[in-house]
């Protein structure tokens, strides 16, 4: 398996207006774990971020991609635990 970096990070650059829809659309899913996207705003902003981790990370290019992300998927929960469990 691949072994992902935990402590490793990525720094995304978007703009305030992206970056203030994001919160809100953020805040909005802790109350509620489902992602409703509600105008194109919300939707315009995720596509920003997608293109700014399309520009900022190899791995998605990579011909292991699968394992990467089931490795990134398994440190994610481990670090942070399950968001829907009553003990984390």
């Amino acid at each position: 398996m691949t072994n992902i970096a935990s402590k490793e990070t990525v720094t995304l650059i978007i703009g305030k207006a992206e970056a203030l829809i994001l919160f809100e659309l953020l805040h909005d899913f802790h109350r509620q774990p489902t992602l409703a996207i509600k105008d194109d705003a919300e939707r315009l902003a995720l596509v920003r971020v997608h293109a700014a981790l399309e520009s900022t990370l190899v791995e998605p290019f990579s011909k292991d991609y699968r394992e990467i992300i089931s490795a990134a998927r398994s440190d994610l929960l481990q670090q942070w635990g399950d968001p829907l469990s009553p003990h984390s």
